[in-house]
C-alpha cells in the first residue's frame, strides 16, 4: 500500500494581504498551516509510490508535472481565493531535489516531514511567481510541529 508523506513549503517575507494557497488537482485549494508577516507555510500530503523499474516516486492530487520534473503549486492572489487582488499568480516549487535516498530517509522517519523554502517576494516586489529556486540547501527533513 502507498505510504503518505509530508510536504513543507514555507515561502520567506510574503507580501502582506496577498492570499496564497497551495494548488489541489486542478482547482481546489489548500490553506496554509501557519502564516505571519514573516512566513507562510503550508503543510501538504504527498503519496510514496513504487515505479515500475523499483525507485520510489512522490504522486497525489498535489504533484503536478510530467515524470522528472514533478512541482506543487502555490496559488497567489485571485488565483487563492481572492478575487478582488490585483494579483493573479502561480509559484511553481520544484520537487526534483528530492533524492530517492531522502525519500528512503523521510519513509523510515516518523515525526519528520520534508521541508523546502521559498523567497516569497519575486524580483519586480509582487508575490513570488513561476519557477523558483529553493533557499538554502534545498529539501531537507524536519521534525512535525517545527
Amino acid at each position: 500500500m502507498p505510504e503518505t508523506l509530508t510536504l513543507r513549503v514555507t515561502l520567506e517575507s510574503p507580501l502582506p494581504g496577498v492570499a496564497l494557497a497551495v494548488q489541489k488537482g486542478r482547482d481546489e485549494l489548500i490553506l496554509p498551516v501557519r502564516a505571519d508577516a514573516d512566513a507562510v507555510t503550508f503543510e501538504v500530503p504527498a503519496t510514496l509510490r513504487l515505479r515500475p523499474d523499483g525507485t520510489q516516486a512522490l504522486a497525489g492530487p498535489i504533484v503536478q508535472g510530467p515524470a522528472g520534473a514533478k512541482f506543487l503549486y502555490v496559488t497567489v492572489g485571485k488565483r487563492a481565493g481572492q478575487p478582488f487582488s490585483p494579483w493573479d499568480r502561480r509559484v511553481k516549487v520544484p520537487l526534483s531535489g528530492i533524492t530517492p535516498e531522502l525519500l528512503s530517509e523521510a519513509a523510515a522517519s516518523s515525526g519528520m516531514v520534508l521541508a523546502a523554502r521559498i523567497h516569497g517576494l519575486a524580483k519586480d516586489g509582487g508575490p513570488a511567481c513561476a519557477s523558483v529556486p529553493l533557499l538554502g540547501s534545498g529539501w531537507q527533513l524536519e521534525p512535525v510541529g517545527k
